[in-house]
């Protein structure tokens, strides 16, 4: 079986795929001091509570904090005795390779997205994936990855306000009832809830403006659902995308003999 390893900059997360289908996902949080054998002590504890019994054959990493890599290297190789592909390194080759910059480094995540968003919709797609930052990424006809827009991520943004403004408190983000708060938690929620909504109509709206024909817009990450409330801002949401990604990118080297 493959193991699918997307590591945030917040979250780490393990997903199991038989051929077909996503097993189980485990997801914890991102450290960098965390050791292979640490990460082997909480993934076979979950796979136990789970009763599932699984060999890991094959491997692949998707990580955005390049600290963790050399543990979770160790992790496959120690344990699944494997070497694992790492997405965004030479040896693991694309589907379509990025047009963009020469030299520009892009996001392991982001290219998983894409190639994920590529085989379930076709090209001319934005996604658009809620993490610690927000990510437009927009993909091609032929599914090539043609740049996209970084934003600050919605909690980030709410840290950075509380932080930056002692007066005011730390909340949880929810669409709240109406625009106008009459409370300091209100208006706070009403800026950051409504103020991401317009966010991502405005970026994708002029994204397509710029592309010149018509795009699908797909939402993924946590909060995806949650601003999908606020208004029709995506025709499909995706909460395994990053990891169909991973399995797409798999297959291609596997199809490659890579």
């Amino acid at each position: 079986m493959l193991l699918c390893i997307d590591c945030g900059n917040t979250n780490t997360v393990f997903s199991i795929w038989d051929g077909e289908t996503f097993l189980v996902t485990f997801r914890t949080s991102t450290e960098h001091q965390r050791t292979a054998d640490q990460y082997y002590v909480w993934f076979s504890s979950l796979l136990a509570h789970h009763q599932l019994e699984v060999t890991i054959l094959d491997v692949i990493i998707s990580s955005t904090v390049p600290r963790v890599v050399f543990n979770l290297r160790v992790l496959t190789d120690r344990y699944f005795n494997t070497r694992p592909l790492v997405v965004g390194k030479p040896e693991c080759l694309l589907p379509v390779e990025p047009r963009v910059d020469a030299g520009t480094a892009i996001g392991p995540d982001r290219l998983a997205n894409v190639a994920g968003a590529f085989d379930r919709h076709g090209g001319d797609v934005v996604v658009v994936d809620y993490g610690t930052a927000t990510n437009f990424d927009v993909v091609a006809e032929d599914g090539a990855y043609l740049g996209g827009v970084i934003a600050p991520g919605v909690n980030l943004s709410l840290e950075a306000l509380h932080q930056g403004a002692a007066a005011l408190p730390h909340i949880d983000i929810t669409q709240p009832s109406k625009v106008i708060g009459t409370n300091t938690v209100g208006c706070i929620q009403s800026g950051v809830f409504w103020g991401y909504v317009g966010l991502v109509q405005g970026i994708t709206q002029r994204i397509i403006e710029e592309y010149g024909r018509p795009m699908k817009i797909i939402g993924t990450g946590g909060l995806a659902p949650l601003f999908s409330q606020g208004d029709v801002l995506f025709e499909h949401i995706e909460d395994d995308l990053t990891m169909h990604g991973l399995t797409v990118i798999y297959r291609h080297n596997v199809a490659h003999g890579a």
